[in-house]
């Protein structure tokens, strides 16, 4: 279950080792293939947009408002709406009901909260509604208190301010200078959502590892961010 064993990462300043790099040219930025999206609402949205931004088949993520009917929302004016992160995932290498597992695994369903945080899952399709409503029916045996969790039609989105964006990974203000992230390449960058992760933990070594030679970092920038991967992972989730 959602676990808040630490709270906050200090901002990092660049290392030394690093001062004289300029940019990662080869950081992988965009992958091309055919996507589907999930949009969940699981409380704030800065715990999932690291957890999901790390799991494998996850191409894009990016955090925003939907569910309400205030139009151009703000997250000092959100009126009715609720943070959500919204995902492009790839059908051939993960499933919807993958996805629902984490949804219910990282956060607590049965918690009261203002509509800011609560609990939905936004269906893009009429096979995603029929599995998350099956989800909710089914996962209300694992708790005492009654699931709140609703299955609503998606809405419209409305993107988060860029600072709200890869959060964890804007924590690190050089490596994002490196990778040249900001604007719209922060929530559409696949690096930056694998990095927004691994720098808190999730993902873990072993799946870094694995996925370091295709993410186009040097072997300075790899070895600060494994660093990273080995402190933080199994330390829960950061909200």
């Amino acid at each position: 279950m959602f676990q808040a064993t630490f709270t906050k990462i200090h901002e990092a300043h660049r290392p030394s080792d690093i001062i004289g790099h300029t940019s990662l040219k080869k950081a992988l930025h965009h992958v091309d293939i055919p996507t589907k999206k999930a949009t969940f609402a699981m409380a704030c949205f800065w715990a999932p947009d690291a957890l999901y931004g790390s799991t494998v088949g996850v191409i894009r993520t990016r955090v925003g408002y939907s569910g309400g009917t205030k139009v151009n929302p703000t997250y000092r004016d959100l009126g009715d709406h609720t943070e959500v992160i919204e995902i492009d995932y790839d059908p051939n290498m993960i499933d919807f009901e993958t996805l629902l597992k984490l949804f219910w695994d990282n956060h607590d369903p049965t918690a009261k909260a203002k509509i800011q945080y609560s609990s939905f899952i936004f269906y893009h399709d009429d096979e995603q509604k029929e599995v998350a409503e099956k989800s909710i029916a089914e996962q209300q045996a694992n708790f005492q208190k009654p699931i709140l969790t609703k299955a609503r039609p998606v809405q419209k989105f409305y993107d988060a301010e860029d600072y709200h964006q890869k959060y964890r990974l804007q924590q690190h203000p050089w490596l994002c200078e490196l990778l040249g992230v900001k604007g719209d390449l922060l929530k559409n960058s696949y690096v930056a959502a694998r990095l927004n992760g691994y720098v808190i933990g999730c993902g873990g070594i072993t799946q870094y590892e694995q996925e370091l030679p295709i993410l186009g970092l040097d072997e300075a920038v790899g070895d600060y961010v494994r660093k990273l991967v080995t402190k933080y992972e199994g330390q829960g989730l950061i909200c």
